[in-house]
């Protein structure tokens, strides 16, 4: 008796096989297009493949700061003709690839650093709002003309 293959599992070898194909036709019929992105989008590819955090926050934004700039030289290549020669011409240039792989780099970096400014902006919150109530506490207790107020619970420092 054959094994019936689970749905999900016959529609992912699908998608495989299906990207598998438009990658072929995209490197079949605009070569020079495949050239220049691959090229461009090389720290991408890289960062795919290393980043195995659950939704690829590093990869992702590595993606877009790489893709937005490789907007303007692959805009370049289809008005000055699509040509291999034009595509090579563009690769050749150290600004082309030099924007690209930066942007892609500060991608990088703000993905890195934007979990310590969150958790710094948080804590900088924390501490301006204990202070607010604690002298909205010290007013409460003049006003009441509380003697010896209770001391608030003690919270243990958290380690950074």
């Amino acid at each position: 008796m054959a094994k019936r293959t689970s749905q999900p599992q016959q529609r992912q070898r699908s998608l495989t096989w299906l990207q598998g194909l438009l990658c072929g036709a995209l490197v079949t019929l605009a070569t020079p297009t495949a050239l220049l992105l691959g090229v461009l989008l090389a720290p991408m590819l890289v960062a795919v493949a290393l980043d195995q955090e659950p939704g690829r926050p590093r990869a992702r934004s590595i993606a877009l700061f790489g893709m937005a700039a490789s907007i303007g030289p692959l805009r370049t290549l289809w008005t000055s003709g699509h040509s291999l020669a034009a595509a090579t011409a563009l690769l050749g240039d150290l600004d082309v690839v030099g924007t690209a792989w930066s942007a892609a780099a500060a991608g990088w970096l703000l993905a890195e650093l934007m979990p310590f400014a969150a958790r710094a902006a948080l804590e900088a919150l924390s501490i301006a709002r204990r202070a607010r109530l604690e002298s909205e506490r010290v007013r409460l207790v003049e006003a009441w003309g509380l003697e010896n107020p209770p001391e608030p619970p003690v919270q243990p420092e958290r380690a950074v």
